[in-house]
């Protein structure tokens, strides 16, 4: 990824000179002889670096410095000055500045600077994605009474200690359900600690919960600290609960009677105060008859049961929850906001949505990512798979929408052929080779369609 550099100095000498050893860095460089237009360029693009001069004309480079500040509060600023003293440097760092370097210029130290100021920007924009993940909590989206429902149960089962399982299918949210259960609660303070117990292999989920001592099996190169011991004073979130094996079930059930565990190889008993949500896809009921499943832990675990509906039960809520994702996704990608069309939300309520809510959030990721600005019924066609349904009610359902013959004929054209520009890059000479069509007849399709680039 290219990294843009803005140099702002009134002597053209030392601009050049660090352009041309800024390029041969790799770096793009850009150039700005005072500081009006240095702050014009900062405000109509992103740099990740700007060096700049401090005694210009117009204006200096400490009032650059606090303005674009003001505007872009992660810009790493480099001040280089020849006239400065060190009363100069602490007010440039105070006011913001990364660092600062006098003339002539040492440019060994320069570009170190330059390097050590890009780690800062990774960082800092790592912390801030981090921060976002930890600290909100997504919120649930919906007014189906499915979802009315199990917002009702959070509110009730939230202040309380009692256990929960969470059912649905794979993607409808259960996850969520458990972190806002947590926090409503008592123990939002302490962690919730998740354990996806599908994903853990049946021999190392005891020393995953419970933890291990040195030395206690092969690969016990040190102690582990497990989730229960994690967890102490919080919530623990036990994933697919029905995956989990019969002994590890077992260690389970005495650790809620009992408020204590064992580590892996280890003798002591340590007390722990974790209350447990668990949550499956699976019919446990089933399970124990079937001998997977321990009767006695389903009925420790299952104090309070919220079933999350799947989003074919509540597609009145995929209006609300497209244009949430379409937010979330646009932001993500540093996008302006995409608007999608009432037919074209339409279209998806049609789908039958077997990956749920995770499902439908990728597909809206594809869109933000392949669609123009605003996303029609068109582009639903184009780029959500037609597996997603069976092919025959699909097309059973197209023909449903339209009455008379030249509808159908003008919907499926203007679908075809608005695929096939955007496979070309919008080239209609190749288009019209493609198709097998006269590039006149094809100029004239797209004017009666009302195909848009």
């Amino acid at each position: 990824m290219a990294v843009n550099i803005l140099v702002i100095d009134d002597e053209r000498s030392i601009r050049n000179t660090l352009k041309d050893i800024l390029q041969y860095e790799n770096y793009v460089v850009e150039e700005a002889e005072n500081g009006e237009i240095g702050l014009d360029k900062i405000k109509k693009k992103d740099y990740n670096i700007v060096l700049c001069d401090i005694k210009m004309p117009k204006k200096d480079g400490i009032e650059v410095l606090e303005e674009a500040l003001t505007l872009k509060p992660d810009l790493q600023f480099i001040m280089i000055s020849g006239h400065a003293d060190m009363d100069t440097a602490v007010e440039a760092t105070k006011k913001g500045a990364y660092d600062f370097i006098q003339k002539p210029l040492d440019l060994n130290r320069l570009l170190v600077s330059i390097r050590n100021a890009l780690d800062k920007t990774v960082l800092v924009t790592e912390t801030k994605t981090l921060k976002r993940k930890v600290s909100k909590v997504t919120p649930i989206i919906g007014e189906s009474e499915g979802i009315k429902k199990v917002l009702e149960m959070i509110d009730k089962v939230a202040p309380t200690n009692a256990r929960v399982m969470i059912t649905g299918s794979n993607g409808t949210g259960k996850e969520l359900v458990a972190r806002w259960i947590h926090e409503k609660s008592q123990r939002n303070k302490a962690p919730i600690v998740e354990v996806n117990c599908a994903a853990i292999p049946s021999e190392l989920i005891e020393s995953e919960l419970f933890g291990h001592e040195k030395g206690s099996f092969t690969s016990a190169i040190k102690q582990r600290i497990g989730k229960f011991e994690q967890a102490n004073g919080g919530t623990l979130f036990l994933d697919e609960i029905g995956d989990m094996s019969l002994s590890a079930q077992a260690k389970v059930l005495r650790a809620l009677q009992e408020n204590k565990i064992t580590r892996v190889g280890g003798e002591k008993e340590i007390s722990v105060d974790v209350r447990v949500i668990a949550a499956t896809n699976k019919d446990l009921r089933k399970e124990i008859e079937k001998g997977n499943f321990r009767e006695d832990l389903f009925f420790r675990l299952n104090a309070i049961e919220i079933h999350v509906p799947a989003l074919k039960d509540r597609l009145d809520d995929i209006p609300l929850l497209v244009k949430s994702f379409l937010k979330d996704t646009c932001e993500e990608y540093g996008m302006p906001l995409k608007t999608i069309t009432d037919e074209a939300l339409k279209e998806l309520q049609k789908l039958p949505w077997r990956g749920n809510i995770r499902e439908l959030k990728n597909v809206v990721e594809r869109l933000v990512i392949l669609c123009n600005k605003k996303i029609t019924e068109l582009d639903i066609a184009m780029y959500v798979p037609q597996s997603q349904a069976t092919n025959t009610n699909e097309l059973l359902s197209l023909c449903e929408r339209f009455d008379r013959l030249q509808d159908f004929i003008n919907y499926t054209e203007r679908v075809f052929l608005t695929h096939k520009l955007k496979q070309n890059q919008w080239d209609k000479t190749i288009t019209a080779e493609q198709t097998g069509i006269t590039q006149a007849s094809l100029e004239s399709k797209i004017q009666s369609l009302g195909i848009e680039p």
